[in-house]
């Protein structure tokens, strides 16, 4: 059975750093995309970073040059690197499994097909 967990939340102050952690099972973890998402209280979820199967990463705008995304293949884990935080990254981190093939718009939730439960990430003082 396919699943996501993700881990590695917490409170951190801003211009601090944390990495959360999606570990994945139950189906092949280089052949399909994976995405971050993240939602704040009162908004709609939003997506943050995402990885392509032929392993294109992108990224949103506001977290540009803050977050990285990475992958331990030999695990089927994948890493949100996040420095710099802001307040506003504050909200419930959900990594996605997307499709196996490449040409989809990446923030398009209805391509992904697979959920995590999420980790809170709170920036503040």
């Amino acid at each position: 059975q396919a699943q996501l967990v993700e881990s590695g939340g917490g409170l951190v102050q801003p211009g601090g750093s944390l990495t959360i952690s999606c570990a994945t099972s139950g189906f092949t973890f280089n052949y399909y995309a994976l995405g971050w998402f993240r939602q704040a209280p009162g908004q709609e979820r939003e997506g943050v970073s995402f990885k392509t199967s032929n392993a294109k990463v992108y990224y949103a705008d506001s977290v540009k040059g803050r977050f990285t995304i990475s992958s331990d293949y030999a695990t089927n884990t994948m890493y949100l690197h996040m420095m710099n935080l802001k307040p506003e990254d504050t909200g419930i981190y959900y990594c996605a499994k997307g499709p196996a093939y490449n040409k989809y718009d990446v923030y398009d939730q209805s391509e992904y097909d697979l959920w995590g439960q999420g980790t809170q990430v709170t920036v503040s003082e």
